[in-house]
Formats: C-alpha cells, sequence, structure tokens
C-alpha cells in the first residue's frame, strides 16, 4: 500500500530534508517518475561520482531543457552541490533539481554549497492524520508511531522500530557525526527519550547519562541536525509573571521514542499518554506548516506557578494558542490559560484538543476532537 503524500511537488528545484524511511524516496518517484536519478546510497553510482563529479554534469547536459534530476541522499556526497550550482548558473535554470537528504549535519559540517537561494526548502515527515484519511487507532498511532512501513506493516511494527533505533539511531549517526563513545551516545539516546516532551534540564541529563554537559549538548545538535528531533522552545508573553524560559526536545516519531525508551512491548500508559498526543500533534503542527508554507515559528508556554499552553503558534502579529488534553471529558479548567492570554492580547485565538467525540465551545475557544482538528488544521483553519 502507498499512501498519497499531502506534500506538492514545486515547480522549481528544491531540497527535500526528511528523517530516514519517512518517504521521501518513495514520493520523489511518484511525483517525478521521469526524472534522471542518482541515488547515492547505490555504492556503483555513489563510487563514480566519488571518483570523478564531473561525471554529473556530463549525463545532466545530455538531457533536454525543463528535466528534473534527482539526486538521492545529497549529503552522502556534498560536493556535487558545485555541479548543480554551475549547472544552475550557466544553464539559466534549465535543468530542474530535487535534491534530498535525511541530514543536514554533513551539509553544515563541510560548508557545503547550498546553492545560494536557488533551490527552496521543503521538509518531510512521518504519515499525517490527513495522509491516513483520518483513519487510525489512536492508542496505536502513539504507541508505535507514524512511520511508512511501521503503518503497511503493523504486525512487524516492533521488529521495524527496534531495527530502526539500532541500525540506524544507534549506529548510521554515530557514524556520521563522529561519536566516539558508543556507550554514552546511546545512554543519552534513551535519557532523552525518557526527557521528550519535558522541558530540557541539561544538567540532569549529563548527571544521568554520565558524560559531560557539552557532550549532551553536541549530542542534541546531533539529533536536530539529523532531523531526528527538534527544540520547542519557551515563548515569552510578556504578561506581568515569571516565565520559564528553558525549551523542550521533541522526537519526529512516537513509535521511535518508545523504542529508544524500551516500551514497544507494553500498552500505553496513562502516565506517558499525554506527551506522546503533545509529540503527535507538534509533528503534525510542523507538517501542516510546511504543506500550507504558512510560516511563523512555534513554542510552548509556562509558568512556575503552574499556568501552561502546550503550543503557541507565532508570526508577526498573529499567534494562537493550542492546549492538548490526552482525556475523553472536557473541564473548563483547560482554557484557564488560553483565556488569560486571549483577554491580554497575547494571543488571538485559542484551540483545545482533546480525544472525546463531541465539538464543544467555552466562549471563543472552541474544543475540538482529535480527528476534527487535524482536518482543521490541514485546512488552514487553525494555523495560517
Amino acid at each position: 500500500m502507498i499512501y498519497k503524500r499531502a506534500l506538492k511537488p514545486p515547480k522549481t528545484s528544491f531540497f527535500l530534508f526528511g528523517p530516514r524511511s519517512t518517504g521521501k524516496t518513495t514520493w520523489l518517484k511518484n511525483v517525478l517518475p521521469n526524472a534522471r536519478w542518482f541515488d547515492l546510497l547505490d555504492s556503483e553510482t555513489y563510487l563514480k561520482l566519488v571518483r570523478s563529479p564531473s561525471l554529473i554534469r556530463m549525463e545532466i547536459e545530455a538531457l533536454p531543457k525543463g528535466a528534473w534530476i534527482v539526486i538521492d541522499e545529497i549529503q552522502k556526497l556534498p560536493i556535487l552541490l558545485n555541479e548543480v550550482h554551475k549547472l544552475t548558473v550557466d544553464y539559466n535554470n534549465k535543468y530542474l533539481f530535487a535534491l534530498s537528504g535525511s541530514s543536514a549535519r554533513k551539509l553544515k559540517r563541510m560548508d557545503a554549497n547550498l546553492l545560494a537561494g536557488r533551490a527552496i526548502n521543503r521538509y518531510f515527515f512521518p504519515l499525517t492524520g490527513r495522509e491516513l484519511d483520518f483513519n487510525f487507532d489512536i492508542d496505536r498511532l502513539l504507541g508505535f508511531g507514524c512511520l511508512p512501513r511501521v503503518c503497511v506493516e503493523p504486525e512487524f511494527a516492533v521488529d521495524i522500530l527496534e531495527a530502526y533505533v539500532t541500525n540506524y539511531l544507534k549506529e548510521e549517526i554515530q557514524q556520521e557525526a563522529f561519536v566516539k563513545d558508543f556507550g554514552s551516545f546511546s545512554r543519552f539516546l534513551e535519557i532523552a527519550a525518557i526527557c521528550n516532551g519535558n522541558v530540557t534540564n541539561v544538567a540532569n541529563i549529563s548527571r544521568d547519562a554520565g558524560v559531560a554537559r557539552v557532550t549532551v549538548q553536541r549530542y542534541f545538535d546531533v539529533l536536530e541536525t539529523t532531523l531526528i528531533g527538534s527544540w520547542l522552545p519557551a515563548w515569552r508573553a510578556k504578561v506581568k509573571i515569571k516565565e520559564i524560559g528553558k525549551p523542550k526536545f521533541y522526537f519526529f516519531d512516537t513509535g521511535v521514542v518508545r523504542a529508544l525508551s524500551d516500551a514497544l512491548r507494553d500498552p500505553v500508559e496513562k502516565a506517558e499518554k499525554g506527551v506522546l498526543l503533545e509529540n503527535l500533534i507538534f509533528n503534525e503542527l510542523r507538517a501542516a506548516q510546511n504543506t500550507l508554507q504558512c510560516g511563523g515559528k512555534f513554542y510552548y508556554w509556562r509558568t512556575p506557578a503552574g499556568s501552561e499552553v502546550d503550543f503557541i503558534w507565532d508570526r508577526g502579529k498573529k499567534a494562537v494558542g493550542i492546549e492538548i488534553k490526552a482525556t475523553d471529558n472536557f473541564r473548563k479548567s483547560y482554557c484557564k490559560s488560553l483565556k488569560m492570554l486571549i483577554e491580554g492580547g497575547h494571543i488571538q485565538k485559542g484551540f483545545v484538543v482533546y480525544l472525546g467525540e463531541d465539538v464543544l465551545k467555552d466562549g471563543d475557544i472552541p474544543i475540538l476532537p482529535l480527528k476534527l482538528f487535524m482536518k482543521e488544521l490541514c485546512n488552514g483553519g487553525i494555523i495560517g
């Protein structure tokens, strides 16, 4: 089964970044079926271009005007970007390029040529609610995540996720990032997974993992630049109360989080359900932002006294608050922090997302069931 992805291919050259196994290659083959393909995971192709990068230029120059060229896993051989840049300059965009990668780390580390704005950026994520046609069991989605292969072969979900964690996260990323101490990196991954979605205390993680604080910060940088997770900064509403300023870190998939925590064989516990639902919705928000091309940035807001909003989308003079509740029942207290920010003029709209079935409203704040929220999100009714 092939899921129809929501992202539309741009009509100009683009980078396509996303974690490994999210379906970038499959999508590119579907939307650009006639493209000339260079797969850098293919040993023969890779070795040929390592020996003589200019060969790619010779092959491309033989193609007709308007031809698409895909270079898959471009971070494996960043020097090819020099050839791509020269082709776009010499031939005035005669050729169109799709440059996919599962890591921006090597490109940044090698100060790679990112084409000076001649290629735009697009991002790929695990399957979203829309791409699943809103047909899913929420407990299964929280427990095993949304990687395409996990959804296609649910009976092998545990095996797929454990292999992903062992073969990719703990080995390939370690090699690419020049992580010398496999043991400390492995311990860090397990602790980072346990702390997923919580305010990040680097000092505590350093102590628990038994590694230096600077090493923990570097490991987080590895996860971010290899697209395995992303930071959610604290938002400064500038209300007349103290606010928490440390960021949170979320992994890109709930199944990967639970695999790192060695929890796949256990049912999702009540205590972890809330943060897993936040994780799922954060990735939905980021995917919608990418598909809608609406810009803005995401934050969370919290005070030491306990006032909190899980997500704030902020763009210029527009801000939207989203509160997540992993429960079937609604309580008016869920809207308290949103109302505070709306009444203070800090945000313009607020939403509560919960696991019940009824659409409710508390004043101006809609309370939406999860699947309806997902539909409104991808239609531009939440952010944008």
